[in-house]
């Protein structure tokens, strides 16, 4: 049996539950799962991950763009990687304002917690807001 030529990129494609964000040709991926940060190249393993939230990236020849990842899961295929998240969001779609303004929030429920509130559930919106605040300071990044 002949092995598979390895792929010179792969396709990506991000999508949530109400839009895409992006679906295009990359030389490499890195993808925050559930288990820790891990990066994808032409011809990886197939892989089914469940992720967190972070902060992904993606490389088109030295340019790096970076996408916000809030939960779901990722698809790894030889050429292909396909992420369905519950939240993506690019640099320019971010809202710094919003997001310093629900960190702050999180923070402080965080900081005086009381019996009533649900720890976990503010632990994640402190996260996400630290993520979109540290994407919306990346556009494009030469590597």
């Amino acid at each position: 049996m002949a092995i598979p030529p390895i792929p010179q990129s792969l396709t990506l494609e991000i999508v949530t539950p109400d839009h895409a964000v992006t679906h295009e040709q990359v030389d490499e991926v890195e993808i925050p799962g559930s288990d820790g940060y891990f990066g994808v190249l032409p011809g990886h393993t197939p892989l089914l991950a469940m992720l967190k939230v972070g902060q992904a990236w993606y490389r088109k020849g030295a340019d790096r763009f970076y996408v916000l990842i809030a939960f779901g899961f990722a698809e790894v295929l030889p050429d292909r990687v396909t992420i369905l998240a519950q939240v993506a969001e690019r640099p320019e779609e971010i809202d710094v304002a919003r997001a310093e303004r629900a960190r702050q929030r999180a923070q402080a429920r965080l900081a005086a917690p009381a019996r009533d509130i649900d720890f976990e559930r503010a632990r994640v919106a402190l996260m996400k807001s630290l993520i979109r605040l540290q994407v919306a300071t990346r556009a494009r990044v030469r590597t």
